[in-house]
């Protein structure tokens, strides 16, 4: 299976990578911030996009927004993955398109059920 993850911090692009690995993804795909996510996007279309909330150039707000707004990505599962408690901004990312939500600090076991909620874990 597939997955994209986006973060501007590469250290936990590579975390979130090898958990995704042991939990049996075998193809992980990383970008630096949405605008990249969304090229990438193009080529090749995931099962599944851990989303950071907080980057540079295109954050997770308006990454999942932009996706959205295209037929093709809707059977992408979106699960944002950030260091945001505030539940106004878990509300703006359900509202945006996410599927699911993670607070950081995490480990393979909430991504693990996360993914089992969202059905592709």
């Amino acid at each position: 299976m597939r997955v994209l993850i986006v973060d501007d911090s590469r250290s936990m692009r590579r975390i979130l990578g090898r958990m995704m690995s042991e939990l049996g993804y075998d193809e992980i795909d990383e970008a630096e911030h949405g605008e990249e996510a969304l090229s990438k996007l193009a080529s090749e279309i995931p099962q599944v996009a851990l989303v950071d909330w907080n980057m540079p150039v295109m954050g997770g707000q308006e990454f999942i927004a932009a996706m959205r707004e295209h037929r093709d990505y809707d059977k992408v599962k979106v699960l944002v993955v950030t260091s945001e408690t505030n539940p106004r901004i878990i509300y703006e990312a359900l509202k945006a398109g996410a599927d699911e939500y993670a607070m950081k600090p995490l480990d393979s076991g909430v991504i693990s059920d996360k993914l089992q909620i969202l059905g592709v874990g």
